[in-house]
């Protein structure tokens, strides 16, 4: 038995039994007020008078009524604007040290997100406690002497002025705490380097000296990664050369769509835990292994509200209109979408993040990420969710036995009618015809709305199959390689047809 590691977990058992779980809603009203009033003599608070808010009857629903939604684009041209230009105060006393670039899903200029050092300090909690959260699941002792390779963006932070500048996988890895260096791969010096191609081929040089015993990142891109180390080492899967391998944390993104072709790269099952960091904080982690639910952090700086997910709720950009009901932790109901707004230590207020999610078990604010308010394709009534979307692509993957782990569509019109068209990653020889009659009869079984519009308005299903690899190469030539970056899954008419002149000016390099 591995000494050290047994240590190690019988301190995080010990710390999971004296640390009590907070009550939700008691939680949750504590962090607004302290929201509040740490920021109450900021432009912001001054503005929306956040004293007053302090001081209503009912905290929540007065700050409810009287802070309007902000989205990314509302929040940076409206206040953090003066962030951007040097100024002091504005959404949140002084400065931030942070910025978190982030691309997104859609569009090619970064956002600047505010990433203060309250924030940071809120990460370096978070993790904390998914590491506590460790105990619950069933790893041998020595998996605690195990390293961990954290696969994000370049800690190699821009200095800019008086912040630095990066991604938010990039600005929590720099900070990791001293006593976890050891176990952290693939170091400081492999980290730094920016460009994606180069860092996983020194990764791939290096596989052979370290004993891996988790892996965390977005799961498109560990995937490129292992197949890279796969082949400079020629082996037939991961764990012919990390054989310790046993947990992957993904981050940010629903791993199903990836799972049938990620695990073709093991050599045997894993743990699979998720969490979601995203670039605005560390909201929610797994902390039990009898679900894949998340569940939402309600003591550590974030205050949620939640949007209930409703087409006349939506508009065409994703944002919400300024009437949409808003409702609270306590009010929540299980296995219903939401659109999730936060409210954070780093000056975020009442916050569309983009994502939406529902809750799997109210009594233990557990939570899935359902979809992108931006994906959600309501061209023609479809009402066509990310979720329902990635089912109708796994049951394609359960029913022809294929790997999609990526895939982009968007409403089109052919012969001035609406067709949808999907863009499936796939090497399999199966017709586009015949997986398009597949995925249409798949989504008018499991949604109402997409049947009527398929009976009306939306003519068509057509399929195109690409090399699962056109997908980073878009993401790499439309924002950067690696990182948080995520592909969109559905696109406008204009991006789309960006898309359609990549894939036939590329498609020849993966023949």
């Amino acid at each position: 038995m591995a000494i050290v590691g047994s240590i190690l977990k019988r301190l995080i058992d010990l710390r999971d039994n004296l640390v009590s779980e907070p009550d939700a809603q008691k939680a949750q009203e504590e962090v607004l007020q302290k929201l509040l009033k740490t920021a109450k003599d900021t432009e912001f608070g001054k503005h929306y008078n956040f004293g007053a808010i302090l001081e209503s009857v009912d905290m929540r629903k007065t700050f409810a009524e009287k802070i309007p939604y902000f989205d990314y684009h509302k929040l940076e041209r409206e206040w953090w604007y003066k962030v951007h230009n040097g100024e002091e105060n504005i959404t949140w006393p002084g400065r931030p040290p942070y910025f978190a670039l982030s691309s997104g899903t859609t569009g090619k200029s970064s956002k600047r997100i505010p990433v203060t050092s309250e924030m940071v300090e809120a990460i370096r909690k978070a993790g904390i406690k998914q590491v506590s959260a460790l105990s619950n699941f069933d790893l041998p002792p020595d998996f605690f002497e195990k390293e961990i390779m954290m696969l994000g963006s370049s800690t190699d932070l821009q200095k800019e002025g008086d912040h630095h500048e990066g991604e938010i996988s990039g600005i929590s890895a720099s900070n990791i705490p001293f006593w976890f260096r050891g176990y952290y791969k693939p170091g400081e010096d492999i980290a730094k380097i920016e460009e994606w191609d180069e860092r996983v081929q020194r990764i791939a040089e290096n596989a052979k000296n370290w004993d891996i015993g988790a892996l965390s990142g977005i799961p498109s891109w560990l995937e490129l990664m292992m197949k890279k180390v796969i082949e400079y080492n020629n082996l037939d899967n991961i764990h012919d050369i990390w054989p310790n391998l046993q947990v992957f944390t993904s981050g940010g993104v629903a791993f199903e769509p990836y799972e049938k072709s990620f695990n073709a790269l093991l050599g045997h099952p894993i743990t699979v835990i998720d969490t979601y960091l995203a670039s605005e904080g560390f909201l929610a982690f797994q902390a039990r292994p009898e679900t894949n639910a998340m569940k939402l952090i309600l003591d550590n700086g974030i205050y949620f509200e939640f949007v209930p997910f409703k087409a006349e709720y939506i508009k065409q950009d994703g944002s919400l209109v300024e009437d949409a009901p808003v409702i609270s932790l306590a009010d929540v109901k299980e296995d219903e979408d939401y659109v999730l707004l936060i409210s954070t230590v780093s000056g975020a207020w009442r916050y569309l993040i983009g994502d939406t999610i529902k809750f799997t078990d109210v009594s233990r604010n557990e939570i899935r990420i359902t979809g992108r308010t931006k994906f959600f394709l309501n061209v023609v009534g479809s009402q066509l969710s990310v979720n329902k979307m990635n089912d109708a692509v796994q049951e394609l993957e359960e029913n022809f036995d294929i790997k999609i782990p990526e895939f982009t569509l968007a409403a089109v019109r052919i012969d001035g009618e609406f067709h949808h068209h999907w863009y499936l990653g796939t090497e399999t020889d199966i017709s586009e015809e015949k997986l398009a009659e597949a995925l249409d009869e798949s989504l008018k079984k499991a949604n109402k709305n997409y049947r009527v519009a398929r009976s009306k308005a939306l003519k068509g299903v057509k399929v195109s199959k690409v090399h699962p690899e056109m997908f980073p190469e878009w993401n790499a030539t439309n924002k950067k390689k690696g990182g948080q970056v995520k592909m969109e899954k559905v696109m406008n008419e204009e991006k789309f047809a960006e898309w359609e002149k990549f894939v036939k000016k590329n498609k020849s390099k993966f023949l």
